[in-house]
């Protein structure tokens, strides 16, 4: 595939489409038979620099998918036509739908300082989330965390809480253990 897309030499130009929203997707092979230049070219025309969509299209002859945002989607059925005609399948990655952390930490009956302390947060910025006007918005990283804890509050609080064990003498090795004779 790479021999494909070098012998074609340089592109002239790639008529981008008109307006669209930016977005992320995955892609992956959606059979065997690809046609790697019709997808880079899809990609292209929605703003993805050329040898970006190349190197994503290469990487899936090692790996099941790659990650890509895509400045401009006028229509995401539209892009994946395009792409499923390439042989290739995509997805959208999901926007992060906000959270209001009040109305979780209540549903939770947690108080402030227990709902932060519960899944390693800092208070000061729970309370900064948790105002009306002029708080801060969780980044997306925080929005997926929090969105993990709406959907299983109680497995994530057990994800938190087997970070927070300590080593117990039953889990050391043989050689972490002090020798009877050392005396200690």
């Amino acid at each position: 595939m790479r021999e494909r897309l070098e012998r074609l030499g340089p592109v002239q130009g790639v008529a981008l489409v008109e307006s669209g929203s930016p977005a992320t997707i995955v892609l992956r092979r959606g059979r065997r038979d690809v046609r790697s230049v019709a997808a880079a070219g899809a990609l292209a025309r929605r703003g993805v620099p050329l040898t970006k969509a190349k190197r994503a299209i290469e990487s899936l002859d090692v790996q099941a998918s790659a990650v890509l945002s895509v400045p401009l989607i006028e229509s995401l059925p539209a892009l994946c036509g395009e792409l499923e005609a390439a042989g290739f399948a995509a997805t959208q990655v999901r926007p992060a739908d906000p959270v209001d952390v009040r109305d979780l930490r209540g549903a939770l009956g947690l108080t402030r300082e227990q709902f932060a302390l519960r899944y390693g947060l800092d208070i000061d910025t729970v309370r900064h989330w948790e105002r009306a006007r002029g708080g801060r918005t969780p980044d997306l990283a925080a929005l997926r965390f929090l969105q993990a804890i709406a959907r299983d509050p109680e497995g994530i609080a057990r994800l938190m809480e087997a970070d927070a064990r300590p080593a117990s003498a039953a889990s050391l090795g043989a050689s972490d253990r002090p020798h009877p004779s050392s005396g200690g």
